[in-house]
């Protein structure tokens, strides 16, 4: 999942944005274990390090390596370059992004026109690991709070949220966590750019990706090439604004999920209508509420019809649950549930997505704020939005951001393809008009009349795969206001 910038930033006067001249010739070797599956064959990834610093205010101090990957060019003679990856998060391994979007289908003419670089950006898996100290005896729900029925549960929240703060500040022994910005990443790719030995780079970001690519095309203008942002959060940064989007998302991709239920009413029995469907949605979810399933209580069953939202090939799953919770007695009331459990192997990941989720902006300390937005969200937005406007640990975070968000700058190349789906559970339309707005000429927005998180390769729409791969390759950027149908 994820969660999706005027100066400060991005002046040029700012040494640390200053773009660097090739520093060294990267060794390539193999990747780390588990980056390629030796049962799909020889491995095709290659890996290597770029050393960065960790506070770009201090260039000369501790140094920390940045693991990227490489997918050669399938034809030297026709490769114009190099396309930067990030899979969005914050917090996702992006090593085994260039077989990954290769195997869905990418084009051949841009497997011909780039090398496909993936990375473990700072904090990741591979890269200066930062953890927050996840564990089996503190459930938490990594990027999505969870739904608060009640009072009782906001405060349980509010609880949790703060125990959370104060593990990962203790946890943050060698103070790396505050340098685990979307600032920090930026200047990263740009350093990585230099060390590829490339005067340019072109870069393709999903999700949160296209927050750290908004702040790479904003804070490096010169020295980005073809931008394309794809499933837009609206900003560089992820606020409670952008949080509090996911429950519009939700309710503007809902019904798609609900009109595939109800023409299989026959076999699912959950309503004949989206309207119907709608209903038993909330049905179960209370009935949850008061007497779990198998450990799911009705937060989880609201947390997974969300996630279901992101692509359709999980409906039939989805559907199969609803109909085994809709015919089943609880039988689990202290509503135990398996997500704790899966805190330590997350650890990596939650860690990364907190740190640069309080560390860009400032969020209000102000619990009452957060009660408030609960309130009026599960009247607006019934589905999800006493979730997606619950209290998160950036509320009692430790550190303050130690600079200011990275702000959109409108003036540079024309070379921003922003793709969107209509209907987009956790990156509504919303964000891809706010980012379009932002960047004024320098961007152009193509909407997608589809359903679900991600547009190329990850879609199903051809005209959008043309159209994105086109500019990719031929620098072809489409006119403004174009829709793919």
């Amino acid at each position: 999942m994820t969660g999706l910038l005027v100066a400060g930033c991005a002046q040029s006067s700012t040494p640390s944005n200053t773009a660097s001249q090739p520093e060294s010739t990267l060794r390539w070797s193999v990747c780390p274990d588990g980056v390629e599956n030796p049962e799909e064959g020889p491995a095709r990834l290659q890996c290597a390090t770029v050393p960065v610093p960790l506070d770009y205010e201090n260039p000369d101090g501790t140094r920390i390596d940045i693991t990227i990957s490489r997918l050669p060019s399938e034809n030297p003679d026709e490769r114009r370059g190099v396309l930067l990856l990030n899979p969005g998060g914050p917090g996702g391994t992006g090593l085994d992004q260039p077989k990954f979007l290769e195997s869905l289908g990418m084009p051949k003419s841009g497997l011909d026109s780039y090398d496909l670089i993936g990375m473990d950006t700072r904090g990741v898996g591979h890269s200066a690991p930062v953890s927050c100290g996840f564990s089996e005896d503190l459930e938490y729900y990594g990027a999505v709070p969870p739904y608060a029925v009640d009072e009782a549960a906001f405060t349980e929240q509010a609880t949790t949220s703060k125990e959370v703060a104060e593990r990962c500040a203790a946890n943050d022994r060698d103070g790396t966590l505050r340098h685990v910005t979307t600032a920090n990443m930026a200047r990263d790719l740009d350093r990585i750019r230099s060390a590829l030995g490339e005067e340019r780079a072109s870069f393709l970001g999903y999700s949160y990706g296209s927050a750290l690519g908004a702040a790479y095309a904003s804070m490096f203008p010169d020295t980005t090439d073809r931008i394309v942002l794809d499933s837009n959060i609206g900003d560089t940064h992820l606020d409670r604004d952008g949080l509090r989007r996911y429950a519009q998302g939700m309710e503007e991709t809902f019904p798609d999920f609900a009109e595939w239920v109800a023409a299989k009413n026959d076999l699912y029995g959950l309503g004949a209508t989206a309207e119907d469907v709608r209903d038993t949605y909330f049905r179960i979810a209370e009935k949850l509420d008061g007497a779990p399933v198998d450990g799911i209580n009705g937060r989880l069953f609201r947390l997974s019809t969300f996630a279901t939202l992101y692509n359709s090939l999980s409906y039939e799953a989805a559907a199969e649950s609803w109909q085994y919770f809709s015919t089943h007695v609880g039988g689990d009331p202290s509503g135990d549930s398996v997500v704790g459990n899966e805190a330590p192997a997350m650890d990596n990941n939650w860690s990364v997505f907190l740190a640069v989720t309080c560390n860009d902006v400032e969020w209000t300390k102000d619990v009452a704020t957060y009660r408030q937005a609960v309130e009026d969200d599960r009247t607006t937005h019934p589905l999800f939005g006493a979730a997606a406007a619950n209290i998160m640990p950036c509320a009692f975070w430790k550190s303050a951001p130690s600079e200011r968000p990275v702000q959109i700058d409108g003036e540079g190349p024309a070379n921003i393809l922003l793709a969107q789906n209509r209907r987009d559970p956790v990156t509504p339309l919303a964000g891809g008009r706010l980012l379009d707005e932002k960047f004024g000429e320098r961007s152009t927005l193509l909407t997608v009349d589809s359903s679900g998180h991600g547009v190329f390769v990850l879609g199903k729409n051809a005209c959008a795969q043309d159209i994105v791969a086109d500019y990719l390759v031929d620098g072809t950027m489409p006119s403004e206001g174009i829709t793919c149908r």
